[in-house]
């Protein structure tokens, strides 16, 4: 699994109330619930990184970018 990089992120207290209560409505953390909004975006924008198969390193997935 891929080391997750950190990032300071800023919204307004109205914003992150709803992400709350919907992280909260889906048993999830406030972070866990950005994260899947995050890959849930990246999928749909067909930008989601490829997933690596047994035995296959990070290197192989790089080769393998446009």
């Amino acid at each position: 699994m891929a080391a997750k990089k950190s990032f300071v992120l800023r919204i307004d207290e109205n914003t992150y109330a709803a992400l709350e209560k919907w992280a909260a409505d889906d048993f999830r953390s406030v972070n866990g619930q950005l994260e899947w909004i995050i890959s849930q975006a990246l999928r749909e924008a067909g930008r989601a990184p490829r997933t690596a198969k047994k035995g296959e390193t990070e290197t192989d997935q790089r080769d393998l970018l446009p």
